[in-house]
């Protein structure tokens, strides 16, 4: 496979990685710009964490989603918009009935122009789609990235009537302004 010149790496956490996954995947898989999503761990400080050591909540790390994508087909911009859309970010460290600190909403960033970017949309989607309730999430330099085992790749493909958190759907809002 030959990957575009144009191909950029997003890290986002926002809950349980299997419907993250899941829902970047059917939205802009095919041709719409996605390369490839990995389900991982990152922004803990266990080398080599596991699922299990994961969902103790004792890892730091946050459940998590790698993606890939050609920046000329998806923008970096849209990725994140989606992300405030498919979860909800008001909730710290829970997303539906999953709580502790391996479910937040965090932005991990490659770079500064990711990082302002980010901090911008979070500003926006503030002000304009989540009013009612203080956006939680995070933005942080990405650090060491761990896939989780290759049972969890590609989980709700694998087992279609696994489970899928409630709190992942994609919410309707108005186009985001950015002032």
């Amino acid at each position: 496979m030959s990957l575009p010149s144009e191909m950029e790496k997003a890290t986002l956490a926002a809950g349980c990685f299997w419907g993250v996954e899941h829902l970047y995947r059917k939205n802009f898989g095919g041709d719409k710009g996605l390369i490839d999503a990995r389900v991982g761990y990152i922004g803990g400080d266990t080398t080599n964490p596991s699922y299990r050591s994961v969902c103790s909540g004792q890892t730091g790390h946050a459940e998590a989603v790698e993606l890939l994508y050609d920046s000329s087909k998806l923008s970096y911009d849209t990725i994140l918009e989606f992300f405030f859309k498919m979860h909800d970010p008001t909730t710290l460290n829970r997303q539906g009935a999953d709580t502790g600190s391996q479910y937040r909403s965090a932005i991990f960033t490659h770079g500064p122009e990711q990082e302002a970017k980010a901090k911008s949309i979070i500003n926006a989607v503030q002000k304009q789609w989540w009013k009612n309730g203080t956006i939680t999430t995070q933005v942080l330099p990405a650090g060491k990235w761990w896939d989780a085992e290759e049972y969890h790749q590609l989980y709700l493909d694998k087992n279609p009537g696994g489970y899928e958190c409630p709190a992942h759907h994609v919410r309707t809002f108005p186009p985001l302004s950015k002032d």
